[in-house]
Formats: C-alpha cells, sequence, structure tokens
C-alpha cells in the first residue's frame, strides 16, 4: 500500500526531492504555502508582493535544494528564505501599507478582543477594532514585529525563531516581550472600552 505523502516528514520530503522526486517538492510546496503566504503578508502589508515573495522562496528551495542539511528542521531553513525575501521587499519601497491581522489575536493574551456571537453594529465594531490593531501592528518596528509574527501568529517555539532570524535565544524573548508591551500600551484603551459596554 503506497504511503500518504501527509504522513512523511517534511525532512524526509525534501531528501526525497534532493534526490530527484520532484513530486515530493510539490507536497512541500502544498504544505507551506498558505502558511507563507499568510507569514508574509502580514509582513510586508501588501497581496501581491507577498504572493511574489512566497513564490520566489520556493524558486530559491528548488534551486538550492542542496544547500539544505538536516542539522536544522525543513520549517527554519524555508521561513528563514522567506523572512530574507520579505525584509528585502521592505526595504525596496518606502510606503507602508496596513495588513490583515483578523487570524492575529490569540486567545491567551490580554489585549483580546471577545468574539461570540455579534450584531451588525458590533461587526461594525469589530472591523473599526481590527482596523486599530492593524496600525498598532503596522507601527512595530520591523525587528519586533517578525518575531510577533513568527510566535503569536505563526506559533515557532522561541528556539526556532532564533534560527530562522539568528539571533540568540534571549533575544528572542526579549523581542517577543518587548513587542507584545507595545501592542498592548496601543490597544489598552480597546480592552477597557470592551468592558465597560459588558458592564453597561
Amino acid at each position: 500500500m503506497k504511503k500518504n505523502s501527509d504522513q512523511v516528514s517534511d525532512e524526509k520530503l525534501i531528501a526525497r526531492f534532493q534526490q530527484g522526486d520532484v513530486q515530493a517538492f510539490d507536497t512541500l510546496v502544498r504544505r507551506y504555502k498558505d502558511q507563507l503566504l499568510n507569514y508574509v503578508y502580514r509582513f510586508v502589508g501588501n497581496r501581491v508582493e507577498a504572493e511574489d515573495v512566497v513564490q520566489e522562496t520556493f524558486l530559491r528551495v528548488y534551486k538550492n535544494k542542496h544547500y539544505y542539511k538536516e542539522i536544522a528542521k525543513f520549517s527554519t531553513w524555508v521561513y528563514t528564505i522567506a523572512g530574507n525575501l520579505a525584509k528585502t521587499e521592505l526595504r525596496k519601497r518606502k510606503r507602508r501599507k496596513l495588513f490583515s491581522v483578523s487570524n492575529f489575536v490569540n486567545e491567551d493574551r490580554d489585549y483580546d478582543i471577545p468574539d461570540g456571537e455579534r450584531s451588525p453594529e458590533q461587526e461594525v465594531d469589530g472591523a473599526i477594532q481590527d482596523e486599530i490593531i492593524q496600525k498598532a501592528i503596522d507601527k512595530l518596528p520591523a525587528k519586533f514585529k517578525e518575531v510577533i509574527l513568527l510566535r503569536d501568529v505563526q506559533g515557532f517555539a522561541y528556539e526556532e525563531i532564533g534560527e530562522i532570524l539568528n539571533i540568540p535565544l534571549g533575544t528572542v524573548k526579549s523581542r517577543v516581550n518587548r513587542g507584545r508591551l507595545k501592542l498592548q500600551e496601543d490597544l489598552r484603551f480597546l480592552v477597557e472600552d470592551e468592558t465597560s459596554n459588558e458592564s453597561s
């Protein structure tokens, strides 16, 4: 019986691709394209540019497959490539655009915006709040934004973020904490407003 490719690890797939199995590469693309697009889009704030960066990421994986060594996880390698390309894209342009953070807020953060069943008025309020969150995240310096996106949006462990960005573990934790504090400062009034609405 043929083994389901979804059950094969990333590292085994890239090893197969290094041996000439193009289908293994296709499986890796399917596995990573959406989450990489999500990550890069939140970073650069433009859908077309994000798609270009992700396409270039996979092109580099394809062309440089033999540079991958199994000392690092494949996810670390591919996110490093995508992150570097995204930063290059940001350096190329001066204008910054807002980006969607509809899935940004995690349940265990104290700047959560409660969801649940919402009336049309609450939907409008939610859209306004989303716009404020977008602006708050967009205001973050790049070094804080990238760790917040990797940790709180993509769910990477601190150690893997350190590998992706090539910075020490302590620096990762410090930047995540400082990035969250900056967001909390900007977003605290949203939580207070939500609380006052609930108590009224």
